[in-house]
């Protein structure tokens, strides 16, 4: 059973005595944050190298503690904030933005470079009865290597930037939740995920229909190692051609994988761990040589619909998950990129 409309308001709300605590910088008091919103058995997905851990401990002293270390003067800018059911009934917050700081010390080996650094996530947030009982986390770590120089796979072909909030500013609009647009909105970007299978496996890109679903100056803010691309002609150019010639079976091996929508009025939502698999038999995609192998790719997205078009799409993928999964350790390389031009390795937290 769904619980009432507001109850999305009380979970987004839950999140700020732990974005008050980081902000304060004091480690006790985001430690108790953290236990008071996520629940002592929660399993959170992190991403690689982090893993997944159980419990907000586990959080703090994998992933964010020694993020404080390396940005001591760490604070959160969240640009995205949204709430809402799945298909299934479960309720989910999902926040984007950026961790920002002066990046003073090592961080997953990443060398420190002295001058502000931004670091984007997506952070989706799974609660039952008050409480976390699930985290899909992506923080975009190779955004980090890029600012340091350390990045040692192939450059990317869109453009790469400390990627902004919407361009509408209402991100963290405390607005009433209208459940007929956000069920509206939900289907548009569902029925556009289901048109762009279509190719190349039905036809070629007239099948995808972009123009019926994008606006024409839509912007897709991929990844580091991806980069950000405007409009339909640069989407195509600098992410999907690319991507479908490495990957022809895109969305034609379902099983096993989690996919979890969800929609906030003019904001929607998909996180799933991991919600593709593909084989890679073609080149031109991150420079991968085309192995034959099936990979997994967790994709945690967020899409802003302005009128019925999606003008905005904000996505991170967990590249050195996959390049792991096809036996390329990135973070060795960049200590040995690191080590090479006198920078400090460290060490993984």
């Amino acid at each position: 059973m769904i619980d009432a409309p507001d109850i999305h308001a009380r979970q987004k709300a839950a999140l700020g005595p732990f974005r008050a605590a980081l902000d304060m910088g004091d480690a006790a008091a985001i430690r108790a944050a953290l236990e008071a919103l996520i629940a002592p058995d929660a399993v959170l997905h992190l991403c690689h190298p982090f893993g997944d851990v159980q419990g907000p401990g586990a959080f703090y002293d994998a992933a964010l503690g020694p993020l404080r270390k390396a940005l001591p003067d760490l604070e959160r800018r969240d640009w995205i904030v949204m709430a809402g059911h799945d298909g299934d009934g479960a309720a989910w917050v999902g926040c984007g933005g950026h961790y920002m700081g002066t990046f003073a010390a090592p961080y997953c080996g990443i060398p420190p470079t002295g001058h502000l650094a931004h670091l984007r996530f997506h952070e989706f947030y799974r609660f039952a009865a008050g409480r976390v009982v699930e985290m899909q986390l992506l923080w975009d770590l190779p955004e980090l290597m890029m600012q340091a120089g350390v990045w040692p796979m192939a450059p990317s072909l869109g453009r790469d930037l400390c990627v902004p909030g919407p361009a509408s500013c209402d991100g963290l609009s405390p607005a009433p939740r209208d459940a007929g647009a956000s069920a509206r909105n939900c289907y548009l970007v569902q029925d556009m995920l289901a048109h762009m299978i279509h190719h190349p496996a039905q036809g070629g890109p007239e099948v995808m229909e972009m123009a019926r679903f994008w606006h024409p100056k839509m912007t897709w803010y991929g990844p580091a190692g991806i980069g950000t691309a405007r409009g339909i002609a640069g989407f195509r150019a600098w992410h999907q051609k690319p991507f479908l010639e490495a990957m022809p079976d895109r969305g034609q091996n379902p099983d096993g994988l989690d996919a979890h929508f969800f929609a906030d009025n003019a904001y929607v939502a998909v996180t799933g761990w991991p919600n593709m698999r593909q084989t890679i038999t073609g080149d031109g995609w991150l420079g991968i040589a085309p192995a034959g192998q099936e990979v997994t790719l967790r994709s945690l997205d967020f899409w802003r619909i302005e009128g019925d078009r999606i003008r905005e799409n904000w996505v991170l993928i967990d590249l050195l998950d996959l390049f792991r999964q096809l036996g390329v350790d990135v973070l060795a390389r960049m200590r040995a990129l690191a080590a090479a031009r006198g920078g400090l390795a460290g060490e993984a937290p």
